[in-house]
């Protein structure tokens, strides 16, 4: 039975593998395009003089303004010990600097410095103009289809 079950799952990949929309089609075609995207912006963000992490918790400090460590960490998805590496090297930089919450004294909130707001917003603008290259081939209309898409596989919790 066991040798019947092998060729009939075989056969089921093989018959996917012919199907452009099957839902590993989709999947794959996913990943190769994110791995893609996500080479080009590392090696950008890296040439901006920044590592990923650090680009990421000024990103948010500049669009998000002072936060705790923890809801940063969150936010750019790093554990609470790589968070507190992350900012210490910030804060070592000078890009950074941790205040006392008034309202929480256990809690310390991560502000941008006058240097680090003036990094991160030349680093997000060359990002940004780096980034609209990176997907030039596609029309506005398609850009708008990608991301309505996205959001909706997002949205799926199956």
């Amino acid at each position: 039975m066991s040798l019947d079950t092998k060729y009939i799952d075989v056969k089921i990949i093989k018959s996917m593998q012919t199907v452009r929309t099957s839902g590993l089609k989709v999947w794959v075609v996913l990943w190769k395009a994110f791995d893609a995207l996500q080479d080009q912006a590392h090696r950008h963000i890296a040439s901006l003089g920044l590592g990923l992490s650090d680009f990421a918790v000024l990103e948010v400090l500049l669009h998000k303004g002072p936060l705790p460590v923890n809801t940063i960490g969150g936010k750019v998805r790093l554990t609470s010990g790589s968070i507190s590496v992350a900012v210490d090297r910030l804060e070592a930089k000078g890009l950074v600097i941790r205040k006392d919450d008034a309202a929480d004294r256990r809690a310390r909130i991560v502000h941008l410095t006058a240097a680090g707001r003036k990094h991160i917003r030349a680093a997000f603008i060359d990002h940004a103009r780096f980034m609209e290259t990176a997907v030039s081939m596609l029309s506005e209309s398609e850009r708008r289809q990608v991301v309505d898409l996205l959001k909706k596989l997002g949205r799926y919790s199956g």
